[in-house]
């Protein structure tokens, strides 16, 4: 096969020494190999570009799996390629080599299969593999493609994912070759320049399109750039993605980890049929845009704040919340943190203008009993500007207003799930949580409203038909996840969340011994008329019960100290005891709670 995109690379030199060298996936393989390991600045010195155990794994876990196209069973001639390569240089290279290969193989694999590392062109290339197109052959290629028109994706993948992937392996691909040109200008290589200056004269993304063609399918790049463009769209296809970068933002601000998962809304609705729900999601941007761009006044001070209310009303599970919360936490006002989350019932029947809710209900909303008439007439501006940033967002569809009362539709949850996964943010359904493990779970509710949390944990029960092992196995969860973190005491908080009065008795005894949630099991047991034996608790439980009832977040210190020398004067071996179980038990919340009260910790 000659060398046809990238030169001297030493593939016929190579191939002519190998008793594969008809074979033509061996041959495909060998093009590949030699081309990237040339590409990534592999010593040609020898007329050959050195295979060094870096560039190897790099090639086999990376550029490989960007790139290339292959079937299953013609995977084994890339790490065969790679063996016959090494075994040419001398000092133990090929020794060290195929020990890489040997490593890295299992990776290759699984990357080379990956449905995330597809792009446009290792796409198609597969399709056109299946439905028996000579790769090899332009003329074929451009037949056959026609024929896969709204062909479906796999499972999990998303157009966005495709298009973002291929914008990617694009760049890498044109600054590899921009490196390899500039490198081979600054120092002349013996075996001589692995791109001609015509090659670079027609353009580097010329170059990258041609190789792409060897390694995936004759002439799909150029189909794919021309006739059949929209068949891999490109990113101004995707005008949503500017919200999507916007709600991943916002996502990271709340967990600062892409991988940490937002609750799952309670009804969902994803629009279904090619293109649907980019539409929809493309309609939504372009009303958070308009609102952004809105002339001066339009919409107040909240039109630049469309894609946080689009994520806030998400993160709460998707249930409704208050227009006038929301207004008086923009104006700074104190709202009760306890009360943040609180839900807000969405009535039947609404008049369309927006009216501040009776003043007893804002009460209610912000946790205020200070607050006068006077204040609600303060918020009603505020909340007036915010409720017409609402209404714009509601023009899609996707979100509703029902007086004070505003959140997404299940078709707008579907949407924003969907705009929340296209960046990578875990955003699982319902029915994905259900299957999580306890352990994980509990981790991932432990961030969530309390609203959301006890409906995803009470569904996750339910799952399992309230069994006595699924809620030993919950209980469980509750002391471990987060133990030994800052979270912990708010792991052990979602035993409050729990119908405990649906818990089996048989689970709560077996409960009483665990040393973080004993006693919480010990104190339902006695509720419901049960005896049980208090010497089963473990010391640590008994602190750790304690230490989480003393009023830590609000409220004077005064009342703090009190309750905490009142339970220290009852406690075996007095106050340095109870610190010492309790630190031993969380020493984070020991610290936070005890230490404003000027108590040392052991």
């Amino acid at each position: 096969m000659a060398e046809t995109v990238l030169t001297n690379t030493g593939l016929d030199s190579f191939l002519d020494g190998t008793p594969e060298r008809r074979d033509p996936v061996f041959t495909r393989a060998a093009e590949a190999v030699l081309g990237l390991l040339a590409l990534r600045g592999a010593d040609r010195e020898t007329g050959l570009p050195e295979p060094t155990p870096g560039l190897v794994r790099h090639l086999l876990v990376e550029d490989l799996p960007t790139f290339v196209y292959a079937a299953p069973g013609e995977l084994g001639a890339y790490p065969a390629v790679l063996g016959a390569l090494a075994a040419r240089f001398d000092g133990g290279l090929g020794e060290r080599v195929v020990a890489v290969v040997a490593e890295a193989a299992p990776d290759f694999e699984r990357a080379m299969k990956d449905p995330g590392n597809l792009t446009w062109h290792r796409w198609y290339a597969s399709l056109l593999r299946a439905c028996g197109t000579d790769l090899d052959d332009p003329e074929d290629v451009r037949r056959r493609l026609a024929a896969l028109d709204g062909a479906p994706l796999p499972d999990g993948v998303r157009r966005a994912d495709l298009m973002g992937r291929t914008a990617l392996a694009d760049v890498l691909l044109s600054e590899a070759l921009t490196r390899a040109y500039v490198r081979d200008a600054e120092t002349a290589p013996a075996a001589g320049p692995l791109l001609t200056d015509h090659a670079v004269a027609t353009g580097i993304g010329q170059v990258a399109a041609a190789l792409l063609d060897r390694w995936t399918a004759a002439g799909l790049a150029e189909q794919l750039a021309g006739p059949y463009a929209r068949f891999a769209p490109g990113p101004d296809s995707f005008p949503h993605l500017v919200l999507a970068d916007a709600l991943l933002g916002e996502h990271l601000d709340y967990y600062g980890d892409a991988a940490a998962p937002v609750p799952p809304p309670a009804a969902a609705e994803t629009p279904s049929g090619p293109g649907v729900v980019e539409a929809a999601a493309d309609a939504l941007a372009a009303a958070v845009e308009s609102l952004g761009e809105g002339e001066e006044g339009e919409f107040g001070p909240y039109g630049g704040e469309a894609a946080h209310l689009l994520y806030v009303v998400y993160q709460r599970g998707c249930s409704a919340e208050s227009i006038a919360r929301k207004a008086a936490e923009y104006e700074d006002w104190n709202v009760d943190p306890a009360v943040e989350d609180l839900p807000v019932a969405v009535p039947a029947d609404a008049p369309e203008a927006y009216t501040t809710p009776p003043l007893e209900e804002l009460v209610r909303l912000l946790g205020a009993p200070e607050l006068t008439e006077a204040d609600r007439e303060r918020l009603t501006g505020p909340a007036r500007d915010l409720a017409a940033v609402v209404d714009r967002l509601a023009g899609t569809g996707l979100l509703f207003r029902a007086g004070d009362a505003f959140g997404l539709t299940p078709r707008g949850a579907g949407v924003l799930r969907y705009l929340l996964r296209v960046r990578g943010i875990a955003a699982p359904d319902a029915a994905e949580t259900a299957g999580w493990g306890a352990p994980a779970l509990v981790a991932a509710a432990t961030g969530w409203p309390a609203s959301s949390a006890a409906r995803v944990l009470g569904d996750w029960l339910h799952a399992r038909v309230d069994t006595a092992e699924a809620w030993s196995q919950l209980l469980a969860a509750l002391g471990t996840a987060h133990a030994g973190t800052a979270d912990a005491a708010d792991a052990r908080g979602l035993f409050g969340l729990l119908d405990t009065g649906a818990a089996p008795a048989e689970a709560l005894r077996g409960a009483l011994r665990d040393p973080v949630i004993g006693e919480y099991a010990h104190e339902v047991l006695r509720a419901r008329g049960e005896r049980p034996d208090h010497l089963q608790v473990p010391t640590s439980a008994r602190a750790l019960y304690v230490l989480d009832g003393l009023p830590g977040k609000k409220g004077p210190l005064e009342s703090r100290r009190a309750a905490f020398d009142a339970a220290a004067a009852a406690w075996p071996g007095g106050s340095a005891a109870l610190v010492r179980a309790m630190a031993e038990g969380d020493r984070h919340e020991t610290a936070r709670v005890l230490g404003p009260l000027g108590i040392t910790m052991p």
